[in-house]
């Protein structure tokens, strides 16, 4: 059995302690919290920042105390000081190759914050007045690659996605618009386009010209791209 798949507590016994890293931006909390993580000797806390710069340049250097090793998790709090915050944690190391399943871990329970959160890219949402032995079972789900919510996370997850404004529609297109752009995605010339459809060449323009005004789009290959982006070629 792998560390990441024991979920129950002291079944890790003998295994490899979870290596884990922790970002928080009070220097209490991240003691207490690796006091209850590693009670029980299945986890490891190897590391720790306060602040996004600080994480940012543990997790993506060769040295410190990482020396290169991956840990299996991180746990992150949301709010992290004035500098950026936990979601744009997640996603600058993303964009950075830097592959740690995130478990958030913070006071904050809005919709807004757990959909940051879980959009930026984490696996997990816990609050920190949870149990010691919640917060330990969570980190080794979370570790496993097991989406972990609290209740009152997954409540505020539902009502924050129920509270954003609807996706604007797809702007209209007439059918022969769309016929006319689909030729075009082809690379066919607005000759080719009106004899395949069977139409004049100022035509296949106007469509074009009337393509482009409900896209916003500035050409034609900027008006195949919109209009497939809002999958009206599909």
């Amino acid at each position: 059995m792998s560390p990441a798949a024991a979920t129950a507590e002291g079944a890790g016994a003998g295994t490899t302690p979870l290596r884990v890293v922790l970002v928080d931006d009070h220097p209490v909390v991240r003691a207490g919290l690796s006091a209850v993580l590693s009670s029980t000797g299945e986890i490891a806390v190897v590391a720790e920042a306060g602040s996004h710069a600080e994480a940012l340049a543990l997790l993506t250097g060769s040295g410190g105390p990482l020396a290169g090793a991956a840990p299996d998790l991180l746990v992150v709090d949301l709010h992290l000081g004035e500098g950026p915050d936990g979601a744009a944690l997640l996603r600058d190391l993303g964009e950075r190759g830097v592959t740690v399943p995130v478990l958030v871990l913070t006071a904050h329970d809005t919709g807004d914050d757990v959909l940051r959160a879980v959009e930026a890219g984490a696996v997990g949402y816990l609050l920190k007045d949870a149990p010691p032995a919640a917060l330990r079972d969570g980190v080794r789900q979370a570790a496993a690659g097991e989406t972990v919510l609290a209740p009152r996370a997954a409540a505020a997850l539902v009502q924050g996605r129920r509270g954003r404004t609807p996706a604007p529609a797809p702007p209209p297109l007439t059918g022969r618009e769309v016929d006319v752009l689909r030729a075009v995605g082809r690379g066919l010339t607005n000759r080719q386009v009106a004899r395949e459809l069977g139409i004049r060449e100022a035509t296949v323009k106007t469509h074009l010209v009337h393509a482009y005004s409900s896209l916003g789009a500035v050409n034609r290959t900027d008006a195949v791209r919109r209009a497939r982006e809002h999958g009206l070629l599909d």
